[in-house]
């Protein structure tokens, strides 16, 4: 399964996104200032988001959510990131938020939309595929 994150929108504090799943879209996404770390950019602290590129995923328990999450894995320079539910840059810390629909400030409707992601990743686990996340 291939999972991409076309980001298309980037502002001052925030960079917005479509997702789609295997060539077909999935839902809007919303991360931090894309700094550009695969061409050398400094990475901030809560405020920068992971750098382009090719990311294996899976799906393991969360401390901070308490329940089983997606997560990205070997992001250079970050630990712990995640697909998850939010509204505003102030709610990724580095993960990429999923949400159905864009808004002025970031992403909505967003509880529904990470439930079929999850199951959507589950599944392809079970049926033994890799899962893969790719950010352009």
């Amino acid at each position: 399964m291939l999972i991409e994150i076309i980001r298309d929108d980037e502002r001052a504090t925030k960079t917005f996104g479509k997702m789609f799943i295997d060539g077909k879209y999935f839902g809007e996404t919303l991360e931090d200032t894309d700094r550009e770390l695969e061409s050398g950019g400094e990475k901030v602290y809560g405020q920068t988001a992971i750098p382009r590129g090719r990311y294996e995923m899976t799906i393991t328990p969360s401390r901070h959510f308490k329940r089983e999450m997606p997560e990205v894995l070997n992001v250079p320079g970050f630990e712990g990131v995640r697909i998850h539910g939010g509204n505003t840059e102030a709610d990724t810390l580095g993960c990429p938020l999923l949400g159905q629909v864009r808004t002025d400030v970031g992403v909505a409707n967003c509880t529904g939309i990470n439930e079929r992601f999850l199951l959507t990743l589950q599944a392809a686990l079970q049926r033994g595929e890799e899962v893969w996340l790719q950010i352009s």
